[in-house]
């Protein structure tokens, strides 16, 4: 794990660094160079790679306080430091470097993966905020005593811890002995802690488990306790100053004291609501799209149907015809017996007549056939547009946030 420092000038992270990692890691299209040339927000950025870039010392990253994500592996970093505005860091990679201390992490209370794997460590400890912590990888160091741990046991939540690689894994009793004492333990090492080996480390350390269990509850008793007093006591102190405040200076402390609770309130009212909102705005989204495919598709077998009153209409129209000039034909033989209103025989003077009336008939048929199609696509086409405008003028009505109330002294 040494490095020699000869071969490359060892760096400290500095904003021009920082600057180039986000640009490379950023889009390549026109938004990414726009953004090039009006400069980066660092508040904006959630992951950053500092990986093999020969970085000493960690410095300049209190800018990328919504930072979610760092990789720091495979440089010579010799101290974890500079980290305390990363609050809202969830992983964190600093694998192979030559840390020698687990520190500087008080501050990363959201951290749920930690990498240390490849470094100098010799003890796991200073990890005692890190309550979220799911997977801890420490192997390739330099840890040898197995009673070290137990000091996991505070981490209710790990579920996978890789030690590969460390002289305690060389200890006989190694696996049975993290299974028994860290029984919320599912990988360890990269294979799955089987039942029935977790059985047997639970008989195995039963007694000294017990032991230890009821030291753990007789200490959470006693840190009750005394949270207990310290809170009694900050209350006596609370009330003893209250005493002490003249009329008008409680007035102001009260006014201070409801206008905090009404800003709490209020952010609290405002998240929920803008909760709403986004939950909203993607119902309007689903109901739009769904709406205009319903429309579609009835459009579209509507226009089908209408399709089908076209062929009846022109089959009928050709019958029709057919009919009508036999009918001129036995008329013109005095073959045609049958009585006939005066208005239709007068059509029958000629063939040109007949066939003209029998075409103006048809027209007007194919007509009202368009006419009525026009009219339902309108209407189904209207009533879409009119339902997503009322619920758009809603959305933007839900999305006017009020400013905070306070109240006035």
């Amino acid at each position: 794990m040494s490095r020699f420092y000869d071969s490359i000038e060892p760096n400290v992270i500095n904003e021009d660094m920082l600057q180039k990692a986000v640009e490379e890691q950023g889009p390549q299209d026109d938004a990414g160079q726009l953004a090039k040339k009006e400069g980066i927000n660092f508040k904006e950025v959630k992951a950053l790679q500092l990986d093999f870039r020969n970085i000493l010392k960690i410095d300049n990253l209190w800018e990328l306080v919504n930072l979610t994500k760092l990789q720091l592996d495979n440089n010579i970093i010799e101290k974890i430091e500079a980290l305390d505005s990363l609050v809202n860091l969830v992983w964190l990679d600093l694998s192979f470097n030559n840390i020698e201390l687990i520190e500087g992490l008080d501050t990363l209370v959201k951290l749920q993966d930690l990498s240390l794997y490849n470094n100098r460590i010799s003890r796991v400890e200073n990890l005692d905020t890190l309550l979220e912590l799911q997977v801890f990888s420490i192997g390739n160091n330099n840890i040898n005593d197995l009673e070290n741990m137990i000091y996991l046991r505070t981490f209710k939540n790990l579920r996978t811890l890789n030690l590969t690689g460390n002289p305690v894994c060389d200890n006989e009793v190694y696996s049975m002995f993290i299974a028994a004492y860290l029984p919320n333990l599912v990988y360890l090492d990269f294979r799955l802690v089987e039942e029935n080996m977790r059985e047997m480390a639970l008989m195995k350390y039963q007694y000294a488990i017990e032991e230890m269990r009821h030291g753990e509850t007789l200490a959470l008793a006693k840190q009750k306790e005394w949270e207990a007093r310290e809170k009694e006591v900050e209350y006596h102190k609370m009330i003893e100053d209250i005493q002490n405040l003249t009329d008008s200076q409680m007035a102001e402390l009260k006014l201070v004291e409801y206008n905090d609770e009404i800003t709490k309130l209020y952010e609290t009212l405002m998240s929920l609501e803008m909760q709403l909102v986004d939950q909203l705005e993607e119902v309007i989204k689903d109901f739009e799209r769904n709406i205009l495919d319903l429309v579609s598709i009835f459009i579209e077998n509507e226009q089908g149907l209408m399709a089908q009153c076209r062929d009846l209409e022109n089959h009928h129209h050709e019958k029709l015809l057919e009919t009508a000039i036999n009918t001129l034909e036995k008329i013109v033989k005095s073959e045609y017996d049958e009585e006939m209103p005066d208005e239709v025989r007068m059509l029958f003077v000629d063939k040109d007549t007949i066939v003209n009336a029998v075409n103006a008939s048809h027209d007007i048929h194919l007509l009202k056939i368009d006419n009525r199609e026009d009219e339902i696509i309108t209407k189904a086409n209207n009533q879409v547009y009119n339902l997503i405008e009322k619920l758009q003028v809603l959305q933007d009505r839900t999305c006017g946030l009020p400013p905070i109330p306070t109240l006035c002294s």
